[in-house]
């Protein structure tokens, strides 16, 4: 069995992978299980971040990294929160972060208040080959958040073709249509290929 180093602490992604990965008899483990290490995501792009993720992990532990960026893109803004959407209004603080958005959008119409949510999985082997996977779903910023499921800005985003927000939606329905979700799909569609190259 091989290893694979998940760029996260979050024990909920550990577990989505772990059982993601279990056909091709992977062993996941994640940043929480080495020694801590500095990570400075002062990329311009999601797929710049996710890169700095993985080569820095890469560069500690000497093993195959997978890593991730994904954020919130309101045109309205310019595209911010974009790569700074965790730490928006201070750090990885959801009603904050929440919070400062609609007040950001407060004289904006709802016709424009188009978003797009967007994922970069980004996996790299200590010999620098790479497999890199996008997802995006499109839809629209609401005037105040509705639904308990989900997390971060997915109160406030109501998807392209439903009446509801993201968080509204099952957790099944949102990895349907989610940016993470579409990311994971193309990543597992390619994984067996780039993994025993």
């Amino acid at each position: 069995m091989k290893m694979l180093v998940v760029a996260t602490k979050n024990a909920g992604k550990a577990r989505e992978y772990r059982k993601m990965f279990a056909p091709f008899d992977v062993e996941i483990k994640t940043l929480a299980d080495f020694p801590p290490i500095t990570i400075n995501e002062d990329g311009q792009t999601f797929a710049e971040n996710a890169l700095i993720k993985a080569q820095t992990a890469v560069a500690a532990f000497n093993l195959p990294v997978m890593a991730d960026d994904s954020g919130l893109v309101v045109d309205a803004l310019n595209g911010a929160p974009g790569v700074h959407s965790a730490r928006y209004a201070g750090d990885h603080d959801d009603a904050a972060n929440n919070a400062k958005l609609l007040r950001e959008l407060a004289n904006v119409p709802g016709e424009q208040r188009t978003a797009h949510f967007h994922t970069t999985i980004l996996a790299l082997k200590p010999d620098g080959a790479k497999l890199v996977t996008e997802g995006r779903v499109n839809g629209k910023i609401l005037q105040k958040a509705r639904g308990n499921n989900g997390f971060g800005y997915d109160p406030l985003f109501i998807p392209d073709g439903y009446d509801c927000s993201m968080a509204e939606l099952t957790a099944d329905q949102k990895n349907q249509i989610s940016h993470r979700g579409r990311a994971l799909r193309a990543f597992m569609d390619q994984f067996a290929e780039w993994w025993q190259a």
